[in-house]
């Protein structure tokens, strides 16, 4: 009787084993097939995002229309996403639909603008006055004692402002509603002339470039203000500079807080650092630039082509100061603007839409001549304004 029970202990031990394996090879089974499922998934993804890479747009559709009134002696740039139209009389602000945020009024013989994010100044040349808004309000009004020379702006709101005090240049930065942030003075035989100011979006960080004569050779200084907390413990909020003997520096900004590039006539340098930016890269120049368009992310340096069936030769350049790549352009376009991983290069009548790995996303006639072209709210959609209505339209 002991034998037998301890056969059938055996047996009983065998079948659960085997019944175990059963579910094992099961479970097995059952995540092998989950597994090729899941591959074949991201497979078919993988395949239909590379072919909306590839894809490239041969027309539009016109989405919506509204009309809108053209004032003639006017100028129209983009702020943000809306359309700030000024005159010598006045500016308003309109969203895509043809809402008009604000107006703003006044007489400026000579009117300019800053720009920054969808925030703006507007000046006039040797006046007295600067209007502050951003694409939905009005923001403030900064009233000078001396002529303005040249204005920034921040994504806040907040202006620096060069004025002419005859051999001295104020340079002096206020909040909105014209209380006075940091006033600073400058001479053309001590520091040098600020030929080019900017201001980060956060307005905490300024950057200018000081012109002045070294031995009847014109040079450059290039000096970062802050006016947070670090720059309380630096004299007159100076952090960090840098000098250039051998180059005029016309131009300076900033990308984001955190970078920001100054263009000479023979070098671009880029800055990063959000409190005390330190000198990133630099890259030799070696044609003219003919023009400048940056986003948050990328700046590119327009040239004349050296290939000649072509017109234009874009350099992009990232936040780390590596070049992106070399793109070249048929169109004699008016304005470029980035967005994600691609720019918008257009004039009154054609578009053309390139990414960054080199993809010509469309290239193409608009059916009615424009003003100015947006981004829109979706993939590869846009705002056309033309003289008499504004159109969203997209890409198919």
């Amino acid at each position: 009787m002991g034998k037998k029970r301890s056969f059938l202990r055996k047996k009983g031990t065998q079948e659960a084993e085997s019944y175990q394996d059963k579910i094992k090879r099961h479970k097995l089974g059952h995540f092998h097939r989950i597994l090729v499922v899941v591959l074949v998934i991201l497979l078919v993804l993988g395949f239909v995002f590379w072919q909306y890479k590839r894809h490239v747009y041969k027309s539009y559709e016109v989405l919506s229309s509204v009309k809108r009134e053209n004032i003639s002696g006017s100028r129209e740039i983009r702020l943000g996403n809306s359309i700030l139209t000024y005159s010598k009389d006045g500016a308003h602000c309109t969203d895509a639909t043809g809402k008009v945020a604000w107006n703003q009024t006044y007489e400026f013989q000579n009117a300019f603008v800053a720009v920054c994010g969808d925030t703006v100044a507007i000046a006039e040349y040797n006046g007295r006055t600067i209007y502050v808004q951003n694409s939905t309000s009005i923001l403030g009004q900064i009233s000078t004692t001396l002529p303005i020379r040249a204005v920034a702006v921040s994504a806040k709101g907040n202006v620096t402002a060069v004025l002419d005090g005859q051999d001295v240049a104020w340079i002096n930065t206020y909040q909105p509603d014209g209380e006075m942030i940091y006033q600073g003075q400058t001479r053309m035989n001590d520091t040098g002339y600020p030929a080019a100011l900017s201001l980060s979006p956060k307005g905490e960080m300024l950057c200018v470039a000081y012109w002045y004569l070294n031995a009847g050779v014109l040079k450059t200084d290039v000096a970062f203000y802050n006016f947070g907390e670090v720059g309380q413990n630096n004299s007159d909020f100076l952090v960090s500079g840098y000098a250039y003997t051998d180059m005029v520096i016309p131009q300076v900004g900033f990308l984001n807080d955190g970078t920001a590039y100054a263009l000479g006539d023979n070098r671009l340098m880029i800055y990063n650092g959000e409190h005390k930016p330190v000198s990133k890269a630099e890259h030799i120049l070696q044609e003219e630039v003919v023009g400048v368009y940056h986003s948050d992310k990328y700046i590119g340096l327009v040239f004349p082509s050296e290939v000649g069936e072509h017109r234009y030769r874009v350099d992009v350049y990232d936040v780390t100061g590596e070049k992106k790549g070399s793109y070249y352009l048929d169109l004699e376009f008016t304005d470029l603007f980035f967005e994600k991983d691609r720019f918008v290069a257009y004039n009154e009548t054609e578009c053309v839409i390139v990414t960054l790995s080199g993809v010509e996303k469309f290239h193409g006639q608009f059916q009615k001549p424009i003003h100015l072209m947006l981004p829109g709210e979706g993939a590869y959609r846009y705002v056309l304004v033309g003289a008499e209505e504004i159109q969203t339209i997209q890409l198919k």
